[in-house]
């Protein structure tokens, strides 16, 4: 697969309803990405994911979930997860259908994020910052907390 010219813009995914969402529907907001399992020691971490969204998405960070099973700890369904986490997390920020991050079967914005930036989630809430031209700002891995400074310091540099 080539990946000539390819921008984040030029990615879909599939919402937790699995409906086909462009990615060029967020140019010009700050994205946070992150792959997240229902299962995890790090699920804890929706509660900070939705505090990043509460407070920052009116001035442009949108965050999005992507469900995976790839380390086996997500949930069978997208329903299964959708009612775990809003009924957990009261969590109502965008999320994908449950999602491949790594390998052959990887969705083609993590296998672009590989080639491009040579990066792979390595475990579950793997988090993706990208400014709001679509450019890679940062990766963090899943003991960096949603809410801590080294995350929110870069978020605001993006922030409306």
């Amino acid at each position: 697969m080539k990946f000539m010219s390819q921008t984040l813009y030029d990615f879909s995914v599939n919402d937790n309803a699995n409906n086909s969402v462009s990615l060029e529907k967020y140019r010009g907001k700050t994205l946070l990405i992150v792959n997240t399992a229902s299962r995890c020691g790090f699920t804890y971490q929706y509660e900070g994911l939705q505090k990043l969204y509460d407070k920052y998405s009116e001035r442009g960070l949108i965050v999005i979930t992507v469900p995976s099973n790839d380390f086996n700890q997500e949930l069978k369904t997208e329903a299964a997860v959708q009612d775990f986490c809003e009924i957990n997390y009261n969590l109502n920020l965008p999320m994908t259908t449950i999602t491949s991050v790594k390998g052959r079967a990887a969705h083609p914005f993590f296998q672009w994020m590989k080639k491009e930036y040579v990066y792979t989630p390595r475990w579950n809430f793997y988090k993706v910052l990208l400014d709001p031209e679509g450019n890679l700002v940062e990766t963090y891995n899943s003991i960096t907390k949603p809410t801590s400074p080294k995350i929110t310091s870069k978020i605001e540099q993006f922030l409306l």
